[in-house]
């Protein structure tokens, strides 16, 4: 998966979709430093959203890595190993985060 991610053949988006239909998430995405707190927040609230109508857990670990650009290598140590720092759209989430609310917990009931 590192090597298709630095071929650019495998990206952020595409993983989150995978999400979507196999694994439990998105886990061990290192993204750029200066990414934004409602970026995140908002990658997260996908994968919420995700897990909610799928009725499944699904988990995030973003990591951002302070003074790393797209491209560069984070090197977490030990048995963590590596990820290339990944891209992020860079529309703005603020409004939507801003906007707060709920996911509920994933519920059979939509499955009728």
């Amino acid at each position: 998966m590192i090597r298709a991610v630095q071929r650019g053949s495998l990206s952020l988006d595409k993983l989150e979709a995978m999400t979507c239909v196999c694994s439990v998430g998105l886990d061990m995405i290192a993204v750029p430093g200066d990414t934004s707190a409602a970026t995140i927040s908002a990658i997260i609230a996908d994968e919420m959203a995700i897990g909610m109508i799928n009725k499944k857990t699904t988990a995030v670990r973003i990591i951002p890595a302070p003074g790393k650009a797209v491209g560069d290598i984070v090197e977490f140590g030990g048995l963590l190993g590596s990820a290339p720092v990944m891209p992020v759209h860079t529309f703005s989430s603020e409004t939507f985060i801003a906007r707060g609310g709920r996911i509920p917990a994933p519920i059979q009931s939509l499955t009728n």
